[in-house]
């Protein structure tokens, strides 16, 4: 089994030449950051989430994280050590505000650090994941002082941080939660309840644990209108910053998993004697507006899974397809047999799964880009057209993204046949550990309704007729520079974006069994099709880039064939799904409840 190689050639090429990072440099926020360095810090990561947390990956799968009879967790061999020195480079605070310790870089770099990190060690990634969660809700809606008192530590990877929302009756339906958090006279408050699959809800990484848990005040509105969010702490910090006597939380059990192990995913209750102490975060009843702002980030990081999984997926099969020698193709000679990779049903395999990486890449990078410009531009019309491309991106880049991370992997097994079904090959863990991605921070199927319910409408669909305008203009590009077919691809497939998209809007988008019907093929249609796009774009550049030394024309050339493999053998499917999209809801409900076998 290989270990990790970050793709910084590839990675770089996404970062400046598709989505277009310098760009940044034209925000204040950014103007003396030091975007030049990217390349230098790809480089630098590459080498560290190899050398360091990449060898922890299978180690943490067959041991796994164990809870003690105290309550306490053990991580596996290595995760603390990893964790410590990540911690000491900065990694995980590169990209928040420098008044609070932060490195002030764009979120979009931090994303692609994360890539690596993730693509390195999933289980180990979720800590951080998490832990930057609670620092956008603490930033966006804490107070100063809250934020003064637990940012820098969170920020720095000295504490981390958790999401507390699901309970046993409580999980899609957030709003069915049961736990209780009682005022007290000190401007506290008193937290009791069971919360469940809490990722690194316990864990020995750390000195202290930052949970963010919602509850109900007595007499607040019931569903989601009367949830609160507050900070509880693993141990109560004085006013000086100081760790003081363990609060009122416990690790009551850690979930036996299909995958990712080494994440302790915790079964927590809080309030066994007198309460639990937490601390409102903004007001009553508005913990919802707090924990989406975590959530919405956690999506994107989500979907990046399926990007870094995957390409650690196909890094793997690739090797083993150029080393396993098996069967002969036509132009074997006679007697000799070729290695695997030379047979066309696994070169597609392997190009498929190229392909999807690289469209995916582009994607979870644009987004986190459009939450840049919509934190940081300086003029309101700049954020707010921001705020649009990051709230439409989002779901495709959670939805889409985990779903071909899915596909990818189960690739991936299959490329080394019936070794990839064997444990000790280390394939068959991509599969297992990705299978959660298109499960938690909000199924697929919810990402696919908020699309259609949410995303879809804003501004009446004209958010998603000037992204088809984007890519208008790409496909007239392609056309000048002569790859016409490629071009006329990514038209064809913009059609169907336009048409789908028209009839959910006359259907009513997500307030009709019609509309909700068509709602997941709708995302994967939509996927499908930007993911085009961005490879289109990809080989714009790639063609303008030739001959400037900048990469090799090998690279180049790759890169364009890549998009026209995408265009030829993936973009033809989503034909197939505008017929699924406007078929209705007739269909799902032909056959009574009470009558399915």
């Amino acid at each position: 089994m290989n270990e990790y190689q970050a793709p910084t050639e590839d990675m770089l090429f996404a970062l400046q030449h598709v989505v277009g990072v310098q760009d940044l440099a034209k925000l204040p926020a950014f103007a003396d950051v030091g975007l030049e360095a990217i390349p230098d810090l790809l480089n630098e990561g590459a080498r560290f989430f190899t050398e360091v947390v990449s060898p922890t990956n299978r180690t943490g799968d067959t041991q796994g994280s164990v809870r003690n009879d105290d309550g306490s967790v053990t991580t596996p061999d290595g995760f603390k050590e990893a964790y410590n020195q990540y911690v000491e480079a900065g990694w995980g605070g590169m990209s928040f505000d420098p008044e609070y310790g932060g490195g002030g870089f764009p979120w979009v770099i931090g994303i692609a650090i994360t890539e690596m990190l993730t693509a390195a060690n999933m289980a180990l990634s979720l800590n951080p994941l998490l832990t930057q969660g609670a620092i956008h809700a603490l930033a966006a809606h804490g107070s100063e002082e809250q934020r003064l008192k637990w940012l820098p530590k969170l920020i720095s990877g000295e504490w981390t941080g958790t999401m507390n929302l699901t309970e046993p009756q409580a999980g899609s339906d957030v709003g069915a939660l049961t736990s209780k958090a009682i005022p007290q006279d000190d401007g506290t408050y008193r937290i009791s309840g069971q919360k469940i699959f809490i990722t690194y809800g316990e864990h020995d990484m750390t000195d202290n644990i930052v949970h963010l848990v919602l509850a109900r005040t007595p007499g607040a509105p019931p569903g989601t209108r009367g949830i609160s969010l507050f900070i509880v702490p693993k141990f109560l910090v004085d006013d000086a910053g100081n760790i003081g006597e363990r609060n009122d939380v416990s690790c009551v059990s850690i979930e036996h998993k299909m995958g990712i192990h080494g994440s302790p995913t915790c079964v927590l209750q809080f309030g066994d004697n007198d309460g639990a102490v937490g601390y409102l975060i903004g007001e009553e009843n508005r913990g919802m507006r707090a924990m989406f702002t975590m959530m919405n980030q956690a999506r994107l990081a989500v979907g990046l899974e399926g990007v870094a999984v995957g390409d650690r997926a196909y890094q793997q099969a690739l090797e083993y397809a150029q080393e396993r020698v098996q069967g002969a193709t036509p132009d074997t000679p006679k007697g000799e047999s070729a290695a695997i990779i030379e047979h066309p049903d696994v070169r597609r395999m392997l190009m498929t799964m190229k392909a999807y990486i690289e469209a995916m890449r582009c994607l979870i990078y644009l987004n986190a880009q459009a939450v840049d410009i919509a934190h940081h531009h300086p003029d309101a019309d700049g954020r707010q057209a921001g705020q649009e491309m990051a709230d439409l991106l989002t779901p495709l880049s959670k939805g889409w993204c985990t779903d071909l991370g899915n596909e990818i992997t189960s690739i991936g097994v299959q490329v080394h046949g019936g070794m990839g079904y064997i444990e000790e090959t280390g394939a068959a863990q991509h599969l297992r550990d990705m299978r959660i991605g298109g499960i938690y921070e909000g199924t697929n199927g919810i990402q696919a309704i908020d699309l259609v319910g949410r995303k879809l409408p804003m501004r009446g669909g004209d958010v998603v007729k000037e992204l088809i305008g984007e890519m208008a203009q790409t496909v007239a590009e392609l056309k000048d520079l002569g790859l016409t077919e490629l071009a006329d691809r990514i038209e064809y497939s913009a059609t169907d974006l336009t048409s789908a998209s028209r009839w959910l809007l006359e259907k009513g988008g997500g307030a009709t069994n019609d509309g909700l019907a068509g709602a997941s093929p709708y995302l994967r249609l939509f996927g499908t099709i930007v993911g085009g796009w961005l490879l289109g774009k990809s080989a714009v550049a790639a063609v303008g880039l030739k001959g400037s030394g900048e990469f090799s024309d090998e690279f180049l050339d790759a890169k364009v064939a890549t998009a026209q493999f995408y265009a030829n053998q993936i973009l033809p499917q989503i034909h197939g799904l505008l017929p699924a999209i406007m078929a209705g809801a007739d269909d799902l409900y032909a056959i009574p409840s009470s009558a399915l076998r």
